[in-house]
């Protein structure tokens, strides 16, 4: 198991759904943890839930798309904390509306907390780490999705797909600053985002029998991946795609 003992992770929408999962499996491996999330109540609950499972975890109001906001979420975090050793930008929201009638105000709305949030928080990161000099590391958390496209998915597919991008120019560039720099590309996965999708019997059906393991999967099974994918000590692991989706990629 890994160990992150004396560690600090910075986890972006980490309140809930896998966000809030990686926050337990990094806090299990003994990492420090501070959410930037939006909704001060809920960052609330969530650290008092990580606490109660004896992790040590804080939280920041940020919102993520807001590049003023992330500046004081790092400043505020460091004062805590003297440094972060990883960044673990998960904040996404979703967005479904037929292409033909998507505005433009709507494509923003997306692809601003989705791809420039994910792009403000890991430039802020990567100043960091440059200017400490100790190395550190990123888990851009992208999306099956950006595999496949989606119908009415425009936005979010777009979004998702960039982070790809994103991810893999931060770990060429990076590694000369020993920044690791990996994706993580969830399957389905059942989380408060996609409460309306599992409400859906034809559509759990459909995409539960092109899942090989004939499941979706649970939020609490990312834990575990997200303490390896910050794991200090795998030096050479970087500009890595990380799916975990049942088989449905290969299916």
């Amino acid at each position: 198991m890994s160990d992150l003992t004396g560690r600090t992770v910075v986890i972006t929408g980490g309140n809930s759904g896998i966000g809030l999962a990686m926050a337990h499996g990094v806090g299990a491996a003994g990492a420090a943890v501070v959410i930037w999330s939006r909704t001060e109540s809920r960052n609330a609950e969530a650290v008092a839930e990580l606490e109660a499972a004896g992790v040590t975890a804080s939280s920041v109001a940020c919102d993520t798309s807001d590049e003023a906001a992330v500046a004081s979420a790092m400043r505020e975090t460091l004062a805590r904390h003297g440094s972060i050793d990883s960044m673990v930008a998960n904040a996404g929201i979703g967005g479904s509306a037929p292409f033909a009638d998507t505005s433009l105000e709507d494509w923003h709305r997306v692809l601003r907390t989705n791809l420039d949030g994910t792009f403000l928080c890991t430039r802020e990161a990567a100043r960091h780490f440059i200017e400490r000099g100790e190395g550190g590391s990123m888990v851009v958390v992208s999306s099956m999705i950006s595999r496949y496209g989606g119908a009415t998915q425009a936005a979010y597919t777009t979004s998702k797909t960039g982070l790809i991008g994103l991810g893999r120019t931060l770990a060429i560039e990076l590694a000369r600053h020993r920044v690791r720099v990996n994706i993580l590309v969830p399957g389905w996965t059942s989380t408060p985002m996609t409460a309306g999708l599992e409400a859906d019997e034809r559509f759990m059906r459909a995409t539960t029998a092109r899942t090989p393991v004939r499941r979706w999967g649970q939020a609490s099974e990312f834990a575990s991946v997200a303490a390896f994918l910050v794991d200090p000590t795998l030096t050479f692991h970087t500009g890595n795609e990380v799916v975990v989706d049942g088989g449905y990629t290969i299916f």
